[in-house]
Parts: structure tokens; C-alpha cells; sequence
């Protein structure tokens, strides 16, 4: 494995033989929106070696202005070139950065660290990978602010249209041909179900890498999409009519570099260590809700009727339970994987894979029991059957999360101190923000009669 200086000598070769004048270094803040700054490649050796200092004060969840002095390290394993950038002797490349204090203390506010710190969970439990292949979903639409208020679609297609009701298909390849110059294997792509809206489905990779390839894979989007004159939004439910957008992820653990998750001999194909993950993630699901389904407006998709899932159940074929074990590999190289559907593209993704993996290693670590699959349709289940039967369902609006969310131990050892209580403080503003407007709806609804 090569060490620091390969990687550095890589990284100064890659930006020599590109003419690369400038490098932006890209990281995040705590609800996952990218951010960056941008260096001239003679800077390159210096914030190779030591990082460069900014100010994080403005930056949302990080440390106030008497604190904020932060040093941004990028990762050399992360170089690339910006293919919508102009090459020649004005090239732009990016780098993702760790965030740490001055002295190279790691920052606690640092999403990429909270991930990092569940991989060294998963590691010293005996698991030396966990990987994720995402399926991305989003919309195209002709603008970001449409005069009459509801977005314009570009076509009235579904499920793996093509034809002319595809209007974005060449968009769509010519995003994947940029991923790909970025060093980003996208698996397939395809229109999805709701009108203009379309999926990226890519290839398996470790998380923390899997996380870098999702922040990428959102600005890659969005730029090609602007390039058009159009608006591509990862929104979760932008549509009130159609289906939202979510963001599968196909997950396997390995151990002494074999998938710890199949069993062949078992009834529902998972070993032991699948089992009790499966359990892990299910009982722990609504107390991380707010790392997956991230918005106010996340929870309009996360509803009956819609093809989300919502209740806390798990299955070997039904596409409608919140957690699925595919009855094939549907992942290339990945033998059995345990598919989780209830994250949104627009969460952020360090914190979203960070929770789904402490959620099943605190399964495997507890013995938690897998309960018995639910194989029926549960898009059209009445709730108050499945309440019954004792099946719980999500929190069903970002309130209810945030309630599960500050009681919840796992959650607080997750993020660490500083993270927890900047998101719950965070997104009890949003949802304050959210519960006092009064919605056409109301006015339509309720004014005339009240």
C-alpha cells in the first residue's frame, strides 16, 4: 500500500502533467452542504504538508467566531480533475479535505471525522471494510424558481422510459462521462418513476470514499443539468403528486477480506453477523432518522402510497420494507449485500453512513434478534393494522425525529457532544421555521369556512 509520500508524489504528478493552475478543496458542513476554497497549485506542497488555515466561523455547525481558526488537509487519494473546468494552463482540480484544529487535532465538527470514527468502531470489531454502492435519485426541471410556483417538468415520463419522453438522457450521459474523468464508475442510469425524475446508480465503494463520490456525484449533476439551462434538484419530495427521491444503499462488511453477511444455509441467506446488522439498523431506525431524512421536507416522501418505505420491517425480496436482502448480487463483485432504503439524497452522507453502521455494529455487538421478515406489500398497509401487529413506522414528521434524535445514547456516541447538539439545534430551528408558516392549503382549505 503506498504511504503519504507516494500518495503526495502522485498527487504533484497528476497536477505538473495537467497544467493544473488552481486546486479547490472541497469539504462539508454539518448538513452536508459542499463547500470550498481554492489554492494555486504552487500552494500545493504546503497544504500537502500542513494543510491551510481558514476561518469557520460562517461555516454552519462549526465553532463560533472566538474559536474558529480551522486548517483544511486534503486527501490526496482524492485528486482529481474538474472536467467542467477549462484545461489547458488554466485546469482546475479538487481535493476533499479533513478538517483539524491548528496543532493537527482532528475537529469534532468534521462529518468525513464522524465517519472515520464508526470505521474505527468497525475495525476494531474485526471488520476491515465496509462499502456502499448508492442509488442517487433527483429532477430535472426548467428552472429553480418557477413562476407559478410548481417546478416545470421536462418530460411525462416513468420507469426506464426512453424515447423522446427521456428528455434528459443525453444530460444524464454526459454527467456519467464527467463522473467518470473524476474517477467516479457509475453502475447504470435510468428515468425513474415520477416525471423528469431520473437515477445514478453507483458502483461499490468503500463508505468513506462512497460519501466523497456522493457529494461529487450531487455538483456533477447540478452543473450539467445548469449547462442546460435547467435545475437539478436532489429535493426529496419537490413533487406532491409523484414519488420522491430516495437514495438506496446497497451495504456489505467484510472481515479478513471476505463478506461476513451471507449465509447460504440460512433460511434468510444472512449469517449470524447479517442478522443481527439487519436488527441493528431496524431498531435503531427512527432514533437515526434525522442523519438519513435530513429535512423538514424529507418526510413528505417518507409517507404510505408512495413507494417509500416506512415501516420498520426487513425482507428477502419486497421492495417495500425498509430493508431488503436481494435474492441476487445486484451489486457487481459485491456477492450478498443488505440493501437500506430509507435515506434521501439530500442528506448528508459521512453522517448518513456514519449512523447506518453504528446502528448495525451496536446489532452485531448486542446480539440484537432479527424478527421475522414481512414479504407482502406494505405501500398499501392500513397503519392502524400494522400498529396492531405491533410494526412501528418512521417518524413521520422532522419534529418527531428530532425528539427521537436527542434522547437517543447511540445517536450522541455517533456524532460526539459537539456535532449532536449543533444538528439537534439545527433542525429544531428549521422545524420552528417550518411549523409557523401558513400554507396556500390552509388559506385554500380553511378561509372561506372558518
Amino acid at each position: 500500500m503506498p504511504g503519504k509520500a507516494d500518495a503526495d508524489a502522485d498527487v504533484s504528478r497528476l497536477v505538473a502533467d495537467n497544467d493544473v493552475r488552481f486546486i479547490r478543496l472541497w469539504f462539508t458542513d454539518i448538513l452536508g452542504r459542499l463547500k470550498s476554497f481554492s489554492i494555486n497549485a504552487s500552494e500545493l506542497d504546503r497544504a500537502l504538508t500542513g494543510g491551510i488555515p481558514f476561518d469557520g466561523a460562517s461555516l454552519t455547525g462549526f465553532n463560533a467566531v472566538e474559536e474558529s481558526d480551522m486548517v483544511a488537509r486534503p486527501d490526496p487519494a482524492t485528486i482529481s480533475l474538474i472536467p467542467w473546468r477549462p484545461g489547458g494552463e488554466d485546469a482546475v482540480a479538487r481535493m476533499f479535505c479533513d478538517i483539524e484544529l491548528p496543532g493537527g487535532v482532528a475537529y469534532e465538527g468534521d462529518p468525513r471525522w464522524v465517519l472515520k470514527r464508526a470505521l474505527d468502531r468497525a475495525a476494531g470489531m474485526g471488520f476491515d471494510q465496509f462499502a456502499v454502492a448508492p442509488e442517487l435519485e433527483f429532477f430535472y426541471f426548467r428552472s429553480a424558481q418557477p413562476p407559478e410556483g410548481a417546478p416545470e417538468v421536462l418530460d411525462e415520463g416513468g420507469y426506464f422510459d426512453l424515447t423522446t419522453l427521456d428528455a434528459g438522457s443525453d444530460v444524464r450521459r454526459a454527467t456519467v462521462l464527467a463522473l467518470e474523468q473524476m474517477g467516479i464508475e457509475v453502475a447504470s442510469t435510468h428515468h425513474e418513476a415520477g416525471p423528469s425524475q431520473h437515477e445514478l446508480d453507483l458502483k461499490l465503494e468503500p463508505a468513506l470514499a462512497s460519501a466523497d463520490d456522493c457529494m461529487t456525484a450531487r455538483i456533477v449533476v447540478k452543473e450539467y443539468a445548469q449547462q442546460q439551462g435547467w435545475h437539478a434538484t436532489f429535493m426529496p419530495k419537490p413533487i406532491g403528486s409523484a414519488n420522491g427521491s430516495g437514495m438506496h444503499l446497497h451495504q456489505t462488511l467484510m472481515a479478513g477480506g471476505v463478506n461476513a453477511f451471507p449465509d447460504p444455509d440460512d433460511p434468510s441467506r444472512l449469517s449470524p453477523v447479517g442478522r443481527a446488522f439487519v436488527a441493528g439498523q431496524l431498531r435503531h431506525a427512527s432514533e437515526i432518522a434525522i442523519l438519513y431524512a435530513q429535512w423538514v421536507n424529507s418526510y413528505k416522501r417518507l409517507v404510505p402510497g408512495f413507494e417509500a418505505p416506512v415501516y420498520l420491517s426487513w425482507s428477502r425480496r419486497n421492495r417495500s420494507s425498509l430493508i431488503r436482502v436481494p435474492p441476487v448480487a445486484e451489486v457487481e463483485g459485491a456477492g450478498l449485500d443488505i440493501e437500506i432504503r430509507c435515506p434521501d439524497p439530500a442528506c448528508n452522507p459521512y453522517l448518513c453512513l456514519a449512523g447506518i453502521l453504528q446502528a448495525g455494529l451496536e446489532g452485531i455487538e448486542q446480539g440484537y434478534e432479527l424478527p421475522e421478515p414481512m414479504e407482502e406489500n406494505l405501500y398499501d398497509a392500513d397503519p392502524g393494522e400494522m400498529t396492531a401487529r405491533g410494526v412501528e413506522l418512521l417518524p413521520e414528521t422532522l419534529g418527531e425525529a428530532i425528539e427521537r434524535a436527542s434522547e437517543s445514547e447511540l445517536l450522541l456516541r455517533t456524532l460526539g457532544e459537539h456535532t449532536f447538539s449543533r444538528l439537534i439545534e439545527l433542525k429544531r430551528h428549521e422545524w420552528d421555521r417550518y411549523r409557523v408558516q401558513v400554507t396556500p392549503y390552509e388559506i385554500e382549505s380553511f378561509l372561506p369556512i372558518l
